[in-house]
């Protein structure tokens, strides 16, 4: 598609509004989205075709000591990703210090089992051990099923 043959003039018509303050067709952001809604063209005909104008604005903007807001707004995210940085490098050093206690933690708790275990094997033979989980006696079980159930009458 071939360019309007006032494209550059709206450009230079909108880049002037821009930067004087009032702008009629956009929110008069120092950008290039901003510039080319202002000049109702489409954002890739200042990056694509007429990068001169592109660079002239930017050009001004600076010139005239303001920062252009897609810069501002970079800046902005390049500090708080750094913080971000930062404080995910503090949690994975915390982390790291967490998995060493834990692990040697773990180390103890096996050792402390393997003793336990030991001194289970080793007790004389007249000592058993208690099962984990309580179980009927065979007397109990054998007195159960001679009991008839009871019935509703």
């Amino acid at each position: 598609m071939s360019p309007a043959p006032d494209e550059r003039d709206r450009i230079r018509a909108a880049m002037d509004r821009i930067l004087a303050g009032s702008p009629q067709h956009s929110n008069g952001a120092l950008t290039i989205v901003a510039l080319a809604a202002e000049a109702g063209v489409p954002r890739n005909a200042l990056t694509q075709r007429h990068l001169d104008l592109k660079n002239e604005f930017y050009e001004k903007v600076r010139d005239r000591g303001e920062t252009p807001d897609a810069e501002k707004r970079l800046r902005k995210q390049v500090v708080k990703l750094k913080e971000l940085r930062a404080a995910d490098a503090q949690e994975i050093k915390q982390l790291r210090a967490d998995v060493e206690a834990l692990v040697g933690a773990l180390h103890q708790s096996q050792m402390e089992n393997r003793q336990l275990r030991k001194q289970l094997t080793d007790r004389p033979s007249n000592l058993r051990v208690l099962p984990t989980q309580p179980q009927p006696s065979p007397r109990t079980v054998a007195s159960q099923a001679h009991v008839a159930p009871a019935t509703d009458e």
